[in-house]
């Protein structure tokens, strides 16, 4: 896989409790920081205090092999209790693209979290770039990474929400 291909990863969740509370917990974009081993924590911007299309977040970021950093996203979707979408840096060509779905099942919900890497500029650029044979394995390294916090991510929302 390619950086131009868009690489994807996603997981997913049973969670028995309706998606009414999963959504507060997806909502809350601190959250993650209690389980992810790379997200330090956001705050919303311009006034904002909940999710809604525009809406601007900070988000804080830590990796041992580049650092900390910040983003701005974008929250580009937002449907109540089904779809929380957001673009990492810029709309139109962000370095990423995030989302969660919510999807009644049964009593409960079912919650996938999804993730693109690109088309923009990103943290793997320099690193791809420097070896450019190495590309594919870049590239699977940081999808395996992003799926394992993802997978916390959503346990740790699994655990909050049905205890």
């Amino acid at each position: 896989m390619r950086y131009a291909d868009g690489p994807t990863t996603e997981v997913e969740i049973e969670i028995d409790a309706p998606p009414a509370r999963v959504w507060e917990l997806v909502c809350d974009i601190n959250l993650p920081s209690q389980f992810s081993s790379e997200f330090l924590g956001g705050e919303w911007l311009d006034g904002a205090a909940a999710p809604s299309e525009g809406a601007r977040f900070k988000g804080r970021n830590q990796h041992q092999a580049i650092g900390e950093w910040e983003t701005t996203s974008i929250v580009v979707a937002c449907e109540q209790e089904r779809l929380l979408e957001w673009a990492v840096n810029d709309t139109q060509t962000p370095s990423a693209s995030w989302r969660f779905e919510l999807e009644p099942s049964g009593e409960g919900t079912r919650l996938k979290q999804w993730m693109r890497i690109g088309p923009g500029w990103s943290g793997l650029t320099p690193a791809i770039e420097a070896m450019p044979d190495k590309e594919e394995r870049i590239i699977e390294r940081r999808l395996e990474h992003h799926r394992a916090n993802m997978a916390a991510n959503l346990e740790g929302i699994k655990a909050l929400a049905e205890g």
